[in-house]
C-alpha cells in the first residue's frame, strides 16, 4: 500500500511540525539574547530590578512580576464570571435570552484588542482611579494593574463561556435525568454530575484564556501604566513582558546589549506561557483520570 504509507509519513510529518517550530523559535530567541548572556548570567538578569540600559542594566523582574500580576488579576476576575455564566446559560437560560446573548458573546469575542484598550482608558482607568482606590485608602492614577486585570478578564470572558458551554451541553442528559430520579435537587445535579463530569473541559477553557492572557499587549499597554517598577499592589502601575516588547523593539538598536535584552524578554515570556500550559494540561490529566 504505498499510498497509505505515504500518507501515514505525511501524517507523522505534519504532526511533529508544531513541535519543531516551537523548538526553532526557542533556538533563535536564545541565539539573538546569547551576547548578552556572555557577559552577564541568567539569574543576574531575571532577579535585577535595574532596567537602564544606556548604563547597560538589563534587570527583568519587574517585567516578569508585572506579567505574572496582570494575568492572574485577570484570571481571577474572568473564571468565576465566566463558569457561573456558562452553568446559567446551559441549564437555566430561555432560548430567548440565549439567541441574544450568543451574538454579543461572538461579537466581543471579535472585538480588536485597542478597542478594548480605548474602553478601558475612557471608563476603568477613572472608576479605578476616583472609585476603587479611595475605597481601598489608597491613591492611583488609574493606570494599574487592576485596570489592566478588569480589562483583560472582559477580553477573555468570550473563550471561556463558550468552551464551558459546548462543554457542559455535552454531558449527557441520562446523567441528569438518573440523578433526578434518585431524589438529587437541581443543586446537587450540578455539582455532583454536572460539574464533575465536565471539570476537565472547563478547566481546559481555563487553560484557553489563560493563554490568551499572557500574550495580550495591545490592550494591556495602554492602562497598565508601563513603569518598569517592581509592583507592590494591585493598584500599581506594571510593565509586563508582551508591553516591553512592542515599545521598544527595533527602537535604540544602537545600545550594546538592548536587542539581546529583548529577546531574552520574549525567551522568558515564551518560556512562562509553556511552563503554565505543560502544568495545566498537567492538572488536566490528572482530574480526567480522577474523574473516570
Amino acid at each position: 500500500m504505498p499510498r497509505e504509507k505515504l500518507t501515514r509519513l505525511a501524517g507523522a510529518v505534519f504532526s511533529f511540525f508544531p513541535l519543531f517550530l516551537t523548538a526553532a523559535i526557542f533556538f533563535v530567541l536564545l541565539l539573538k539574547a546569547f551576547p548578552l548572556l556572555i557577559f552577564k548570567s541568567l539569574p543576574a538578569l531575571i532577579f535585577s530590578s535595574a532596567w537602564q540600559p544606556v548604563k547597560g542594566q538589563f534587570g527583568l523582574w519587574p517585567f516578569i512580576l508585572g506579567t505574572l500580576w496582570v494575568t492572574i488579576t485577570a484570571f481571577i476576575l474572568a473564571v468565576p464570571v465566566s463558569v457561573l455564566t456558562s452553568l446559567y446559560i446551559s441549564e437555566y437560560a430561555p432560548e430567548g435570552f440565549k439567541k441574544i446573548f450568543q451574538p454579543i458573546l461572538d461579537l466581543l469575542a471579535g472585538l480588536p484588542s485597542v478597542i478594548y484598550g480605548m474602553w478601558g482608558v475612557l471608563l476603568i482607568i477613572p472608576f479605578v482611579s476616583k472609585y476603587l482606590a479611595p475605597v481601598f485608602k489608597t491613591y492611583s492614577s488609574g493606570y494599574s494593574i487592576l485596570a489592566a486585570g478588569i480589562v483583560l478578564a472582559v477580553m477573555i470572558l468570550p473563550t471561556i463561556i463558550n468552551v464551558s458551554v459546548e462543554v457542559l451541553n455535552s454531558v449527557p442528559l441520562d446523567l441528569k435525568e438518573a440523578a433526578l430520579s434518585l431524589g438529587a435537587t437541581r443543586f446537587e445535579v450540578w455539582r455532583y454530575v454536572v460539574l464533575k463530569k465536565a471539570s476537565p473541559g472547563i478547566v481546559a477553557a481555563c487553560v484557553l484564556g489563560l493563554s490568551r492572557a499572557f500574550g495580550e499587549t495591545i490592550a494591556v499597554l495602554m492602562v497598565v501604566g508601563n513603569v518598569p517598577e517592581i509592583p507592590r499592589s494591585p493598584f500599581s502601575p506594571a510593565y509586563p513582558l508582551p508591553a516591553l516588547l512592542a515599545n521598544n523593539y527595533g527602537e535604540m538598536m544602537s545600545i550594546p546589549g538592548y536587542e539581546s535584552a529583548l529577546n531574552l524578554a520574549a525567551f522568558l515570556l515564551l518560556l512562562i506561557v509553556l511552563s503554565f500550559s505543560l502544568l495545566a494540561r498537567w492538572y488536566l490529566t490528572k482530574i480526567s483520570r480522577r474523574s473516570g
